[in-house]
């Protein structure tokens, strides 16, 4: 749903988003809330898209997979 929302955000002449490495974070006070849109899913949709983000997905890839494997979990990406 994060991503439809950006897309709809685009739209609307928004053109800084927030994003987190492996989908990690969320809000301990919001129920269900367990994380955050990934920055690869954001990167790879709007690099889909055609919009330039100068982020190499290789890199960020590598680094969502690192921080996962340390704190001994999956990234929440899909890309």
């Amino acid at each position: 749903m994060a991503c439809a929302n950006i897309v709809a955000s685009l739209a609307e002449g928004v053109s800084v988003v927030d994003s987190s490495i492996a989908g990690l974070g969320g809000c301990p006070y919001a129920k269900g809330a367990s994380g955050n849109v990934a920055t690869e899913d954001v990167v790879y949709m709007l690099e889909g898209m055609g919009i330039e983000t100068g982020v190499d997905m290789g890199r960020l890839l590598e680094a969502g997979w690192y921080i996962s494997d340390v704190l001994g979990r999956d990234p929440a990406s899909n890309a």
